[in-house]
């Protein structure tokens, strides 16, 4: 990769320091590559002075001029070292640098240039590897130990630096990929949000054409407005997707850096109705039996359908609690998919709701729902709200994402509540009339709280 500006200005940094110290040429060089006995380039990256400019001008050419005047220099590079010696810098750089080709002083063996110390040639090294070179030199005298010392400093410094520049030039490669990929996939996602909406639109318009010409009579007709209503909730969902899908395209699309566009596209999306409602809202209230009353009559056609009981005991004059009816739809519609999911055929799901008054921290309102199913293993249950976790239950043919549950408790969080599960099932929610239908080594039972909102 090339040197980014902001290394390049680093390079020239430095070498002004070296210049500082007394040297009439100092130049830093990267190798494009380094393997053991194979032509690499040595790319001059600031170099000082500069040949194709006027003396006078020359402090001009250390923070400026572009460091393509100088051309790149093939080398036949050794294997880094892991400390550096005089044959390690001949090994790099066997033929005269650029600046003291003509030099009086410049002798022709390795040993006498480096008893002279009049020209240093510091490696560039990181972890073993060789990355480039800092070459520098004077005619008037020789370099002491303390200038040596600082010029081996320097070379370390620009080490970390190239190291440093290097990752991040290849970190933004890999966000342009990653984002190219996120671009196609907001791509697919319209493509299948807008191929969905017209077969939505189709079955919401049969299931009202189904609710007009159904007598009021007719047993089917809870049906119908079973499919008129679900298609209203998928409509809906599927606008909050369409929103959600266009917000994150707009973020992708954001100039990098705009976090503060972005924080506020986020806060749209966490406090949307897809989240249903914020973290310390309690504004909202409900009926439990208003919202369960509408999944009941889903969930006895598909009982119905799958040769199972299905029960429930909703006292008439219970309180309003405080949640959101969208948010309290969502956690119960999957509690009662997952009972009707995994009870076999035959057996019974039970859904109980009640009031207690001496529930703490506050009075609250239970709604219980009991299965005649395998029940839950031990190492299960303490994962069982982790998001995609199916534990045991991904060995069966039985279809599910493991979302259902992580998203019940997500939700009961934040209407400030709180929900339980037993397994074997719990007798204490069961009714005493059937109780026999649940073994007491099997089942699963789902308890959720929700605080009930006192009359003023």
């Amino acid at each position: 990769m090339p040197a980014s500006s902001e290394f390049v200005k680093l390079c020239r940094s430095q070498v002004a320091i070296a210049v500082s110290l007394g040297a009439t040429f100092s130049a830093v060089y990267l190798t494009q590559e380094l393997v053991s006995g194979s032509e690499a380039k040595l790319v001059p990256i600031a170099v000082y002075p500069d040949t194709s400019v006027e003396p006078e001008n020359q402090e001009l050419r250390l923070e400026s001029a572009p460091s393509s005047t100088v051309k790149p220099m093939s080398r036949r590079l050794a294997a880094p070292a892991q400390s550096v010696e005089a044959s390690t810098v001949e090994a790099i750089a066997p033929e005269p640098l650029p600046g003291f080709e003509n030099s009086s002083n410049q002798c022709q063996g390795p040993e006498n240039v480096w008893q002279q110390r009049k020209q240093i040639v510091t490696p560039l090294i990181h972890e073993g590897s060789v990355m480039g070179l800092l070459v520098s030199g004077r005619e008037d005298r020789a370099w002491n130990e303390r200038e040596e010392a600082q010029m081996q400093q320097i070379a370390r410094t620009l080490a970390l630096a190239c190291i440093l520049d290097q990752r991040s030039q290849w970190m933004q490669q890999e966000l342009g990929s990653s984002r190219q990929i996120q671009a196609q996939v907001y791509d697919t996602m319209h493509n299948l949000l807008h191929q969905f909406k017209s077969p939505l639109t189709a079955l919401r318009t049969f299931g009202k054409l189904l609710v007009r010409r159904l007598v009021p009579e007719d047993k089917n007709r809870n049906v119908a407005f079973s499919i008129v209503r679900e298609s209203d909730r998928l409509q809906e969902l599927l606008g909050q997707f369409d929103r959600t899908v266009d917000t994150g395209e707009a973020n992708l699309r954001l100039p990098s850096g705009n976090s503060e566009t972005a924080t506020s596209n986020m806060e749209l999306i966490q406090h949307s109705p897809l989240s249903l409602l914020p973290v310390a809202n309690l504004d909202e209230s409900c009926f439990v039996g208003f919202v369960l009353k509408p999944l009941l009559i889903s969930a006895s056609a598909i009982a119905s359908e799958r040769h199972l009981s299905l029960l429930a005991d909703i006292p008439t004059d219970l309180l309003p609690v405080w949640a959101n009816d969208r948010a309290l739809r969502e956690v119960l519609s999957n509690l009662i998919d997952n009972a009707l999911k995994y009870t076999p055929a035959g057996r019974q799901i039970y859904i109980k709701v009640s009031y207690d008054a001496n529930h703490r921290p506050l009075p609250a309102i239970a709604v219980a729902v009991s299965d005649t199913g395998s029940g839950i293993t031990p190492q299960d249950l303490d994962h069982l709200f982790e998001r995609h976790y199916r534990g045991e239950k991904a060995q069966t043919e039985i279809p599910g994402t493991g979302l259902g549950l992580a998203i019940a408790r997500d939700l009961v969080r934040q209407m400030q509540g709180e929900i339980q599960v037993f397994s074997p099932v719990n007798q204490e929610w069961l009714p005493s009339s059937t109780a026999h239908l649940y073994p007491a080594d099997r089942g699963t039972t789902f308890v959720v709280w929700l605080p009930v909102k006192k009359e003023e």
